[in-house]
């Protein structure tokens, strides 16, 4: 495609500014650690809640969202919008809880619930599984989206491609740590949004499509509208929408939507002003995330389906592809490559502030992992700040490499994503009933850990092709089911033939966090002067299903305005805002 001046005009400017922001906030990250991680723990909801949206918008995502549609529909889209529940339960439960343990990370968590030496064997090798396993997987996944869209819109090849994302990206997340993130976010979200709208539109209004009814009734998308899978077909509405509901929004961890919170999302809690500042950071995001954002990249998707039906046909369109990059999450770059002049420098620029938002992000998350979890507490604690934001540089410069190779090796993001779910099914209740129930101790999440990944080892790489273990063909997604069920068992049975921790740990926590006292009881009656917290459990949870309600009367409303269903549209409006209504008249309530 022709690439206009204008267009790198926008493109550059973009950069420019980007790395601006990092060079205006790198001599006060670079002051301690905890600025550089956490920027003084001093930032307004409204600022952390729309990184946290920006971080999500991932360029990968919206070729994800592509690829469900074009494979399953939208109804396909439950894989994640079933995350929702999960997110609610970390607004109105967990939120203040993370705000409270004024952690710097939320690793360092496991030395405040748990005691002794398989605490600090959690925390250490959780900095490495997560802060650079998981991390690289989920930044190799953003890479290969930037290699792909880059590939089809402007003729790069995959290590041009890589080399200008990773020397802008590194540069401002390591120059502003996350004050710089944060900052560049709320920039970055802007440009991605606007873009993501613009081409939504200009798409609608191609010959080819002609306007949004022509979109809605042709033959290639009618089939593919339905908010909900077929419930005449188990091996359609048992992994489309049960399998999620059901078990996956509790039972599986997954960056960005972790049962309880945790990751990026949680270090943004900790640097939040207060715990009404988190509440309001994670409510922004949910609402932002779920409710509002996937509209256009839904448009796009469908409008794929009429220009290019078969992977086949994108084949044909750009015989420069690699092979082995070639799916369906193609489509939504190959769509763009419709867009006019100007237009297309900003959707680009759109691109490259998604791909940008998610690895700085990213990148100061497992560096902080890094550094905090690893590095002082185990190999130098006696490290200076200078010193411990050096190593946090130094680290993020490493993880950006990493991703960079591995994601010359993967093909598509949907695969990555099943992979994740896979190797997290069965953690999910060990991260919401931990804070909780005082009978979990380390040994439950290192046997959850352990099993979990063998299970998925097995299930990807043992028995790939599901011949030691029959499952009949539509019915692979029995493999998380029996990942949950398996994980799950063996974390009960461990936490039961272990010794609790010691009162002393327990108290300390308890004391600290302030939870809810349903679960401590055992704990509390042996210390009848500590102070039992109840009676809000039940009230954030009622809160949690009003606000899931809301977000999800939002998202169906949105989408039933743009099919043109007026009443269902209507009364689904009317839903989002008596939820809204019950939120706002709460929030005095939410501390």
């Amino acid at each position: 495609m022709n690439i206009s001046f204008l267009d790198w005009a926008i493109i550059a400017a973009f950069f420019v500014i980007s790395l601006i922001i990092g060079l205006m906030t790198a001599r006060n990250a670079g002051t301690s650690s905890k600025a550089f991680f956490l920027s003084g723990r001093n930032m307004p909801w409204w600022l952390l809640g729309v990184s946290m949206v920006a971080t999500t918008f991932s360029a990968d995502t919206p070729n994800l969202v592509t690829d469900i549609v074009r494979k399953n529909g939208v109804s396909g889209n439950w894989a994640w919008w079933a995350f929702l529940l999960t997110g609610m339960l970390t607004v109105f439960v967990y939120a203040k809880l993370w705000r409270r343990s004024e952690s710097t990370t939320d690793l360092e968590f496991y030395e405040i619930r748990y005691g002794g030496k398989p605490a600090a064997f959690l925390r250490a090798f959780r900095a490495l599984y997560l802060g650079v396993f998981f991390n690289v997987i989920i930044m190799a996944t953003v890479a290969l989206a930037a290699i792909k869209i880059s590939g089809i819109m402007l003729g790069l090849g995959p290590y041009e491609t890589l080399i200008i994302v990773a020397v802008v990206t590194v540069a401002y997340s390591s120059l502003g740590g996350l004050k710089g993130v944060l900052l560049t976010d709320f920039f970055q979200f802007f440009i991605a949004m606007i873009g993501a709208v613009w081409a939504a539109i200009y798409v609608l209004g191609l010959p080819e499509i002609g306007s949004l009814n022509n979109l809605l009734s042709h033959p290639n998308v009618s089939d593919k509208l339905d908010f909900f899978p077929s419930f005449e077909d188990a091996n359609l509405y048992v992994p489309l929408l049960l399998m999620p509901l059901a078990i996956q929004w509790w039972a599986t961890w997954y960056p960005g939507a972790e049962p309880g919170g945790g990751g990026y999302i949680a270090q943004r809690m900790l640097s939040a002003k207060d715990e009404k500042n988190a509440i309001g950071a994670t409510l922004f995001f949910n609402i932002a995330h779920y409710g509002m954002r996937p509209w256009p990249w839904i448009i796009i998707a469908l409008a794929s389906l009429v220009i290019f039906p078969q992977i086949s046909d994108i084949q044909t369109a750009f015989p420069h592809i690699p092979e082995d990059k070639l799916g369906h999450d193609l489509a939504y770059s190959a769509m763009l490559t419709y867009l006019p002049t100007g237009l297309i420098g900003i959707v680009l620029a759109s691109l490259i502030a998604a791909v940008m938002s998610t690895l700085s992000t990213h990148l100061n998350w497992g560096s902080s992992y890094i550094v905090n979890d690893f590095y002082q507490r185990f190999i130098k604690p006696e490290a200076s700040e200078k010193e411990l934001v050096m190593a946090g540089r130094l680290s993020t410069v490493l993880l950006m490499v990493m991703a960079a190779f591995l994601a010359l090796a993967l093909t598509n993001a949907l695969e990555a994503f099943n992979i994740l779910l896979q190797i997290g099914a069965g953690t999910g209740a060990i991260f919401i009933l931990r804070w909780f129930w005082w009978r979990i101790n380390a040994f439950t999440e290192i046997a959850g850990m352990v099993i979990s990944f063998i299970v998925a080892l097995f299930f990807e790489k043992i028995n790939p092709e599901l011949e030691l273990i029959h499952i009949a063909e539509g019915q692979e997604y029995l493999k998380i089911l029996y990942g949950v069920g398996i994980t799950t068992i063996g974390w009960i049975l461990v936490t039961f033939i272990t010794k609790p921790e010691d009162d002393e740990v327990l108290l300390s926590f308890y004391r600290k966090i302030k939870p809810a006292s349903i679960g401590w009881k055992s704990v509390l009656k042996r210390y009848p002067h500590e102070v039992e917290e109840q009676g809000r459990l039940p009230r954030e949870i009622g809160l949690m299903v009003v606000g899931s309600i809301m977000v999800y009367a939002v998202l169906f409303a949105v989408g039933l305005w743009l099919y043109g269903e007026v009443v269902p549209a209507s009364i689904a409006t009317i839903i989002a805002l008596i939820g809204g209504g019950i939120i706002i008249k709460s929030w005095k309530g939410m501390k």
